[in-house]
């Protein structure tokens, strides 16, 4: 019997490490990678890629009625065939989504760090605490503790990457034995 492939979508406040899991998981296990600012950019955007941009493209879509749209838009890019990790879940329709589209192949995993750790993972791309204060407090990164209760996993992710890919393995493992 053919296993049918699983999709694991990534959701966590900034500088959780969402990127770097779902990353992790297309480098190490295969998995294709989508990512939701990139569907947005793609989708929406004329200039060069900034979180600012991004970040406000994305509530405009949200505000405006049409993440089902983008997540339509992401679902399409995916092979059927294939394993994915998608990197961005920030709203309850993006789970819904998913889900409706993957049933019970798709997985979501929680990221959590403390503010500090974050903040101090994004020190370049923010020069000051109250821009990722900002960032962070932005319309569109609102409902993304939401996302926790619906998560199948919650990985506390406040140490190296190292330890992160350990825990990323360990969930595959069990994965791939069966359990869910």
């Amino acid at each position: 019997m053919p296993i049918e492939p699983i999709y694991v979508g990534f959701a966590g406040q900034i500088g959780a490490g969402k990127t770097s899991a779902a990353r992790y998981l297309s480098a190490r296990y295969g998995f294709q990678y989508a990512r939701y600012s990139q569907i947005l950019e793609e989708w929406l955007s004329s200039g060069p890629p900034d979180r600012n941009r991004l970040q406000t493209l994305g509530w405009e879509v949200m505000s405006g009625g049409q993440q089902l749209e983008l997540n339509r838009r992401l679902i399409a890019v995916l092979d059927p065939s294939r394993n994915g990790a998608i990197d961005g879940l920030r709203h309850p329709v993006d789970f819904d989504s998913l889900s409706g589209a993957f049933g019970a192949s798709f997985r979501l995993i929680f990221l959590e760090a403390r503010q500090e750790v974050r903040s101090e993972r994004l020190r370049s791309q923010f020069s000051a605490d109250t821009a990722f204060q900002a960032a962070e407090a932005a319309p569109v990164e609102a409902q993304i503790d939401g996302l926790k209760v619906r998560a199948h996993a919650t990985i506390s992710n406040e140490g190296s990457l190292e330890k992160l890919y350990q825990e990323l393995d360990a969930w595959v493992a069990t994965r791939e034995m069966g359990s869910h």
